[in-house]
């Protein structure tokens, strides 16, 4: 291997090994990460980490960017696994609570409070629509396939704003399909931190799992997949 490949594999290392500190003191500490104190724990000058990342807030996007790529994947992975389209949708969202309940502080990272004082950047963006897009796809193959059942049409204001959507991405498509699909995301994402952040303690603690899919099934009902 050339000095330079050497280089690249050894910075390679390092970044991995920084990002691994980084999550342990997501445990601990949140989102407040100081990479002074990953320096520490790493027995670095905190000078040398900033060589490999700039500051927390660029620190904070790797970590970000790589949950919401691991989340994706996953449910990526489950989805392709699957039979029909219920199916598909519901191994994806059972892939996304597996994770997260593997994974409690990079989900509320990417899906708790916004971190005070962090914006994130365009980097973030393509990782953070995985889910969503996954979702999207499911319901959009369904119904070009002419697999959704009918629902009652969604009027309004917003109604027009999701049907310049569905034109947008599956022309010919009811806004109403938009509005469940964006319904059965947000629902998704709220099912799982109300258990991961102790909202169903002393209401459902025996079967979590059940009351989980009894909530994706009522949204992809929503939705028409059958």
């Amino acid at each position: 291997m050339s000095a330079s490949g050497v280089r690249a594999r050894v910075r390679a290392e390092m970044t991995e090994e920084i990002k691994a500190v980084a999550k342990r003191h997501l445990v601990t500490d949140g989102a407040n990460l100081s990479l002074r104190a990953v320096a520490r724990d790493m027995g670095m000058a905190s000078s040398a980490v900033y060589r490999y990342f700039a500051s927390r807030d660029e620190l904070l996007t790797a970590l970000i960017v790589d949950a919401y790529n691991a989340v994706g994947e996953g449910a990526e992975r489950a989805a392709a696994t699957g039979t029909g389209d219920l199916d598909r949708f519901l191994r994806a969202t059972h892939a996304v609570r597996d994770w997260a309940l593997a994974n409690p502080h990079e989900w509320a990272l990417i899906y708790g409070s916004p971190v005070p004082g962090y914006q994130a950047p365009q980097d973030t963006i393509g990782p953070a629509t995985r889910v969503i897009l996954l979702i999207a796809g499911i319901v959009r193959d369904a119904y070009l396939a002419g697999r959704v059942a009918e629902r009652e049409p969604i009027t309004g204001g917003y109604a027009d704003e999701l049907g310049r959507v569905a034109e947008q991405y599956t022309p010919g498509a009811p806004a109403r399909l938009v509005a469940a699909a964006m319904s059965a995301f947000i629902h998704l994402g709220g099912a799982i931190s109300a258990e991961l952040f102790g909202q169903l303690t002393n209401s459902v603690d025996e079967d979590r799992r059940g009351f989980f899919e009894y909530q994706m099934r009522g949204e992809a009902d929503r939705i028409g997949l059958t």
